[in-house]
């Protein structure tokens, strides 16, 4: 493959459906959904931010990892991409440091995409920067499918074509392409 056709990807919130997962976790855990509506943990739980962060911590690692579900159409237009067109994906992910919890990551990914549509994992610990990651794809003007606005702005500032998967808590940025699914990054790709 060349360069050309290498797709780089956040995971949470782009290819998987983290959020859900981890409703479905927290409630389970006795906390309940209070605002869907924004990225910060504290605010959506209603617990302190030091509480939330905890929380996303010990549920990336857990054994839930090997079971989030896909977001939304992305199985079909990833495989799409990847066996009609010949791209491959590079995931780049803020989960955990702990190495079971990102052989569980792996793993839930193969499971639904097959094992050749991903050909690189970057995984950070939970909450960390992605600079050093994308570092090396500097200048590329390669796709890069994120989540959090943050991400995305560093993406551009690294020369890449930064590409916001839709959410509520960042639908309002006007700067950064959005996508509303997996179709509409297909289609932009495709033309």
């Amino acid at each position: 493959m060349t360069e050309t056709r290498v797709i780089l990807t956040d995971i949470d919130g782009v290819v998987l459906n983290w959020a859900y997962a981890f409703d479905v976790w927290m409630s389970e855990h006795g906390h309940v959904l209070k605002d869907r509506n924004t990225y910060d943990v504290g605010e959506a739980y209603d617990i302190p931010l030091a509480t939330g962060k905890h929380m996303i911590r010990m549920f990336n690692e857990s054994a839930a990892m090997g079971f989030l579900p896909p977001l939304r159409d992305a199985m079909y237009y990833m495989k799409k991409l990847h066996e009609e067109h010949g791209y491959v994906f590079h995931a780049i992910t803020s989960q955990s440091s702990n190495p079971n919890a990102q052989k569980l990551r792996i793993m839930n990914l193969q499971k639904l995409f097959g094992e050749t549509l991903f050909e690189k994992f970057t995984i950070l610990g939970c909450g960390d920067d992605k600079d050093e990651a994308l570092e090396p794809y500097r200048d590329s003007g390669l796709l890069w499918v994120e989540d959090k606005v943050e991400n995305a702005e560093l993406g551009v500032k690294l020369g890449l074509d930064s590409v916001l998967m839709e959410h509520a808590y960042n639908m309002d940025h006007e700067t950064i392409r959005l996508a509303k699914n997996w179709k509409d990054i297909y289609l932009y790709i495709t033309g």
